[in-house]
């Protein structure tokens, strides 16, 4: 190793190398990068790199059939919808919505008020006098003061009372990590969150079986939510407020345990799982969930792009179970949503677009399956006792 004369400066360096005595250390040039290469193809730098993700619409050369359906093949029951989502608060807004119905071919629609008391009585009110038929009222659970002791009498007493204003089923009753019908904002510690399974609920769902009141439940969410954000993460930035990584709740599959101790807790309450349980992307273990309780049931809302990604293995999950799947939306009641099912539902047609980036596949369901999932399951499943 060469050292320094003592008193070596780079100012004497640079005199040196002026004299031509001596040559100042110069910096190499960088390598060459050397130029990637996927799947054959150079790729080289470009105006798109700083194109981002969520502005990424391509428009695909691709000329394949596209059929339009503007009504159901057969008349359809909606297991699936909201009042709050779909901004239903006066009569004409329900009027408005029951003639989208009779365009599409939505012959009645399940409505998920999510409420109690006061609140579930305007509901009924407005719904049910006005359009006999045409709409089933579901209540909420009271969820209110649940660390006091009358909290399992008393959830149980309003379901009750519900009943004989009218409700026919309760949903949607939600734990997303937080507590049943909580959120992040309001919800108890960890350990004093009521879950599916808890014991202050066994009044409530055994009087759910005792007035053959079904139950629709979101447990859990899409299991990329526990998944950390970033260029992995499964779908796109539009769902990056749902992430629940890091947070102070249980894993996915906790809340699924939850699941499957209250439908062996409960065998004779009827349990209906929306968004296929949050397991549409496993389709082959809520398979085995299906064949363990004979009390589940799942509806397949939100969840096109689930079985839209995947048509074979969609279909032969739903001709499996054709008599435990149904049919709902939970996106509102636009035309063009309706119609996107029908075509999704009916047709073979390919590479669809899809409401939430990736691109679909028509299942081309058979009339038989058809029947079974838009309305034959849901006459059989729900009460319609007195409607």
């Amino acid at each position: 190793m060469m050292r320094r004369p003592h008193g070596f400066t780079p100012i004497l360096a640079a005199a040196l190398a002026a004299a031509g005595c001596a040559r100042a250390p110069q910096p190499q040039a960088p390598a060459a990068e050397k130029a990637q290469t996927k799947f054959g193809v150079p790729v080289k730098a470009g105006p798109m790199d700083a194109l981002l993700l969520k502005d990424y619409a391509p428009a695909s050369s691709l000329v394949v059939p596209e059929t339009h359906i503007g009504k159901a093949r057969f008349p359809v029951i909606d297991v699936h919808s909201h009042s709050s989502m779909n901004a239903m608060k006066t009569a004409a807004d329900v009027d408005a919505w029951v003639q989208r119905m009779d365009e599409v071919g939505v012959e009645r629609s399940v409505v998920f008020t999510e409420s109690v008391g006061p609140a579930f009585d305007r509901q009924a009110e407005l719904f049910l006098k006005r359009h006999p038929g045409r709409f089933q009222i579901w209540c909420g659970l009271d969820t209110s003061n649940i660390e006091a002791a009358d909290y399992p009498d008393r959830a149980a007493r309003e379901l009750e009372r519900c009943y004989r204003l009218g409700a026919r089923g309760v949903g949607e009753v939600t734990d997303k990590g937080w507590g049943l019908q909580s959120s992040e904002k309001d919800a108890l510690p960890r350990a004093r969150r009521l879950r599916l399974d808890d014991a202050r609920l066994d009044k409530f769902w055994q009087k759910c079986a005792e007035l053959n009141v079904p139950i629709n439940v979101h447990i859990a969410d899409h299991p990329s939510c526990w998944q950390p954000l970033g260029p992995n993460q499964e779908r796109t930035p539009d769902f990056q407020a749902f992430n629940l990584s890091g947070k102070d709740v249980p894993s996915y599959e906790e809340l699924l345990a939850t699941r499957d101790r209250a439908l062996a807790r409960h065998p004779k309450t009827r349990f209906i799982f929306c968004h296929l349980s949050n397991q549409g992307n496993d389709l082959a273990s809520l398979a085995k969930v299906l064949d363990r309780f004979p009390n589940l049931n799942v509806d397949i809302s939100a969840r096109d792009y689930e079985i839209g990604r995947q048509p074979r293995t969609a279909r032969q999950f739903l001709t499996r179970f054709r008599g435990r799947v149904l049919f709902g939306t939970d996106m509102g009641w636009e035309r063009k949503m309706y119609e996107g099912w029908w075509r999704l539902l009916e047709t073979g047609d390919e590479y669809l677009p899809g409401r939430i980036w990736w691109r679909y596949y028509g299942l081309e369901l058979p009339d038989d399956l058809l029947k079974s999932l838009y309305r034959e399951n849901a006459l059989r499943l729900l009460n319609w006792s007195q409607q």
